[in-house]
């Protein structure tokens, strides 16, 4: 299993919400470039990043350190955020970003993000954030009436490989990931690669999702309070 430091974008900086509340807002880092050579020093491979005021506003202002990020460090990195058009996405696959992550998209404009996994493949990741069985989006602000398991059911129509869940109530929380939500899910999708985002706090927690045959799991705000060594979680993920 692959272990994604995360670096959430506000404003150039790197930050942290509690359960996607952005009236409750850390900041951990003025240079998130900085932060990600940190992360590719420790042995890190991926990167995951989320454009904060892109998600809620459906534009991309912090793609300028994406970019940086991308071009000067080799991790691989995906990014997620304000990504509702066909030009936003070429625009940061051609910065050099390994895979773009739609979310908002997979609910509002089904024909883009078919459109969209078609015109790159294996480059298109699906993101899906939960809160009481349902699908949130425009950055976590507006709950959809699409279940997570009418959603995930059509990833298969579209072509997409890897869905990254994230279980908002613990996002940022660290209460531990939702087990049972990922084992239902690799159960259930079992031709999915599956990253599991939310709650990730300890190295229990790492171990347990690893079992289960999960891709990779995100870790945020564990890192960031030292909670968890970015090391010791890609050993036990190994």
């Amino acid at each position: 299993m692959i272990v994604l430091p995360a670096i959430d974008l506000y404003e150039g900086k790197a930050v942290r919400l509690y359960k996607g509340d952005y009236a409750q807002m850390t900041v951990y880092s003025a240079d998130p470039p900085a932060l990600a050579r940190s992360f590719e020093a420790a042995g890190a491979e991926y990167l995951h990043m989320v454009d904060l005021a892109g998600a809620r506003d459906g534009d991309t202002p912090d793609f300028s350190a994406v970019a940086a990020i991308a071009a000067g460090t080799k991790l691989k990195v995906e990014i997620g955020g304000g990504i509702r058009t066909m030009d936003r996405a070429e625009k940061y696959l051609a910065a050099g970003v390994e895979r773009v992550i739609l979310g908002t998209a997979a609910v509002t404009d089904w024909d883009f993000f078919c459109a969209a996994v078609r015109a790159f493949p294996g480059r298109v990741a699906a993101g899906v954030d939960v809160r009481d069985g349902f699908v949130a989006i425009r950055g976590w602000r507006e709950q959809s009436a699409v279940t997570l398991a009418r959603l995930c059911d059509r990833l298969g129509e579209a072509g997409v490989r890897t869905l990254i869940c994230t279980d908002i109530s613990r996002d940022g929380a660290m209460n531990g990931t939702n087990r049972e939500l990922y084992r239902d899910l690799t159960s259930r999708y079992p031709e999915l690669d599956i990253v599991a985002s939310g709650g990730v706090s300890s190295l229990e927690d790492i171990r347990t999702l690893r079992d289960m045959g999960l891709w990779g799991a995100i870790v945020g705000k564990a890192y960031y309070t030292g909670a968890l060594d970015l090391r010791e979680a890609m050993e036990a993920a190994r």
